[in-house]
């Protein structure tokens, strides 16, 4: 696994609520490269909740969402031989929440790319904590052209 995170490295003024090392009220994921898989590990606080003990379910979509996203722009950068990752959004993405994902410990986060092309990804992810699958999420991510709002974001 590599050390340094993924936002850390490629967008370290990243501002986006779920991954951006600059956004103080965000959840500041931090995915990190694992053996063709990208991963994170993720502790909620209290105002994260829906109920007590309990991950907000829009919490838990914004984590995979985020998490998928760099999975992506990681992929597409090896795929592409390039220095840097491409800037990407989330074309679509769905959620299916399993069961209620307890807060009282880590929130374990793993994506893989089942399909890649020169300008998209299709990523599957999972959101597991306290030993079991909580949450899994299916998304198709683009990279952006020059003229899209999102284009200098990294």
């Amino acid at each position: 696994m590599t050390g340094e995170a993924l936002q850390d490295a490629y967008s370290p003024d990243g501002v986006c609520f779920g991954c951006g090392p600059k956004n103080e009220k965000g959840l500041r994921i931090k995915s990190r490269a694992n053996d063709g898989e990208v991963v994170a590990t993720w502790h909620a606080q209290k105002h994260h909740e829906a109920f007590p003990g309990m991950l907000s379910g829009g919490i838990a979509g914004t984590l995979l969402d985020c998490h998928s996203n760099w999975t992506a722009a990681y992929h597409l950068m090896r795929r592409a031989g390039g220095p840097t990752p491409p800037v990407t959004v989330t074309a679509e993405y769905s959620v299916k929440l399993l069961r209620p994902t307890p807060t009282d410990g880590p929130i374990e986060l793993v994506a893989r790319p089942v399909e890649i092309a020169d300008d998209r990804a299709v990523i599957e992810a999972e959101l597991r904590a306290g030993g079991k699958l909580c949450a899994t999420a299916r998304g198709t991510f683009v990279a952006v052209k020059p003229g899209h709002p999102a284009y200098h974001r990294w």
